[in-house]
């Protein structure tokens, strides 16, 4: 189905962070659902946390509707055909609600901490994604790469929604080429439309389909205080600067100066990652931005004073849209 065709609310879903607690998450899950939130987003994060596919299918058995989105799953430690089956467990019991995305994760993490080697990720992705979609979606898989060295029989298949994170333009165009969607976080509007949306389509035309959409990751700040949004915000645009991919994209978003420490600069980005105001400033900013070519959203509350009140009221504001 298109992202044209859905409706406001429809388009909009929340990242839920996850705790290393799976039953406070799940918990989290039926709340944004009794709200009528459409769809909920987690990511894996580090080593310490619940594993989420396995939290999510936990929250599939006691939600009914909401879309389940991965935001991500690192794929280095996870063969593509353990991912399938654990997808397709998922889909047994939540038809239609799985939103897969996979990626290559935190680079440190998986070389470090696990001895993963990570020199071409993209490459390594780009293979990943074309054994797991021809499994999940044609029940069987002959495949010979660089990576993987694939021949396996699933009897029955998925039509799952496979989508991978991109940041760099050369991400943004694989995901044209291989993807059901761009998860871009933290990537100032601009950047998306005017460069990383033709770089999808680009893929897109490489493949001959039609380009998939750009799902944007952006903080939701419930003040009307621009400073208190830029203190709020600027602490995670500081915190993501510090790796490569991140700098590499600020910087070809014409916001280098705001990595390189020029707080004026920095401020400014802050104020632009942002969706900020009252409730109806919020409001008129989203149907904004998805009337602007942006396909989807994941808003990302960015709690002032009360982290779970203030995550309630999002998941008001979007069971309203």
């Amino acid at each position: 189905m298109s992202q044209s065709s859905l409706s406001l609310r429809e388009r909009v879903g929340v990242a839920i962070f996850q705790s290393s607690d799976t039953a406070e998450a799940v918990r989290s899950i039926r709340e944004a659902e009794a709200a009528g939130v459409q769809q909920a987003w987690f990511s894996t994060g580090s080593a310490g946390l619940a594993d989420v596919l396995t939290m999510l299918s936990a929250a599939a058995i006691q939600t009914e509707r909401i879309k389940l989105g991965t935001a991500i799953v690192p794929v280095p430690a996870r063969h593509p055909l353990v991912m399938a089956q654990q997808a397709l467990a998922i889909h047994d019991i939540a038809p239609g609600r799985l939103l897969l995305g996979v990626g290559s994760g935190d680079r440190a993490l998986f070389e470090h901490g696990y001895g993963l080697p990570q020199a071409t990720p993209l490459k390594h992705l780009r293979e990943y994604l074309q054994v797991l979609r021809s499994v999940l979606y044609e029940g069987q898989v002959e495949y010979r790469g660089t990576f993987f060295q694939v021949s396996a029989v699933q009897p029955r298949t998925a039509p799952i929604p496979l989508l991978i994170p991109a940041l760099g333009l050369k991400a943004f165009e694989l995901a044209g080429e291989i993807a059901d969607g761009a998860l871009a976080a933290f990537c100032p509007v601009p950047y998306l439309l005017e460069q990383a949306r033709p770089a999808i389509q680009a893929g897109a035309e490489k493949s001959k389909r039609p380009a998939p959409p750009i799902i944007a990751g952006l903080p939701v700040v419930f003040s009307t205080d621009e400073r208190t949004v830029q203190g709020a915000v600027r602490v995670f645009v500081q915190q993501i600067s510090q790796t490569s991919t991140y700098a590499h994209m600020f910087t070809l978003a014409g916001w280098g100066a705001a990595i390189q420490g020029d707080t004026k600069a920095l401020d400014a980005l802050a104020l632009e990652l942002a969706i900020y105001g009252t409730e109806e400033a919020i409001r008129d900013r989203i149907q904004k931005l998805l009337q602007s070519g942006i396909g989807g959203l994941q808003l990302i509350n960015i709690a002032l004073a009360d982290p779970a009140k203030e995550q309630q009221h999002l998941y008001r504001l979007i069971g309203s849209l």
